[in-house]
Formats: structure tokens, sequence, C-alpha cells
């Protein structure tokens, strides 16, 4: 698990359009990177549409949003067109990214246990390292705690 002040691991995967999206692309620019486990699933939809609806308040405080799962570039192209939502959502099939940020964890529902995506986000600063690190996040409350962090 990453903590304050870790640097954020590097990725490069796809966004909802085929283009490559690095987070070094970020570097002097603050994003929060939050993990979800299923596009159109009731709460990845609630946490989606509250970040899109914070948005201008995250940009005025000089701040991106990009969410990542594992689902495929149509997939969010399709998620993106149903709930207009305005932000970027990146493709990690392979799980490089969800595993180097710690999220790839043992989950428990309704008595069965997996391993699955455990909802989670980060606030990275300008210099790359992490500010804020939130595990078992609430999808319907995260967008405003991390707006809140900022």
């Amino acid at each position: 698990m990453l903590n304050v002040g870790d640097k954020a691991p590097e990725f490069e995967l796809c966004d909802q359009d085929g283009s490559l999206c690095r987070l070094s692309d970020y570097l002097g620019r603050r994003v929060i990177v939050y993990f979800y486990p299923k596009d159109s699933t009731s709460g990845c939809t609630k946490q989606a549409c509250g970040f899109t609806e914070l948005l201008p308040q995250i940009r005025e405080k000089g701040c991106d949003v990009i969410g990542i799962s594992r689902d495929s570039i149509e997939s969010h192209r399709k998620f993106i067109e149903k709930y207009s939502l305005g932000i970027r959502l990146l493709s990690d099939p392979d799980r490089k990214a969800i595993e180097a940020y710690g999220v790839w964890q043992e989950k428990k529902m309704a008595g069965k246990v997996s391993m699955g995506i455990v909802r989670s986000s980060f606030l990275i600063g300008e210099n790359g390292l992490i500010e804020k690190a939130v595990y078992g996040a609430k999808a319907a409350d995260n967008p405003s705690e991390m707006l809140a962090a900022l």
C-alpha cells in the first residue's frame, strides 16, 4: 500500500479514446487518480458522476481527475457517453497500475472471497508525490473527500 510522501508509480495506459496517458504527463499539476471496480455499476456510477459534478471546482484548484479500471476502452467510452462524464477513464486490463498502487486485494462479498479492485483514490502532487491516499473509499463520498483535500 502507498502512503503520503511516497512517489506515485508511473503508468502508461490508454483512455476511452485510445490515446496514451502517462502519469508523468501531469508533472507540474496535481491529479486525482482513482481506481474503481467496474463501469456502469451503481457505486462506480455514483463516484464517476460525483467527480464529474465537482470537476469545475477541482480544476479551479489546478487539479485533474483520472479513473482507472480493468474495463476495456470501448466500455469506458460507453460509460462516459451514457452518463455524460467529464473525466478521463483509463483501461488497465493487465492490472499494471492497479497492482502498482496496491488496490488489487482480496475482497469478501456475500460470503464469497475473491480478488478484485478495492475502490481507492490518490491525490498526487505537482512533484509526483502522494499527498493523500484512500483505500476502501466510499463511492458517494469520495469525490467531495478528495476535493476537500485540495
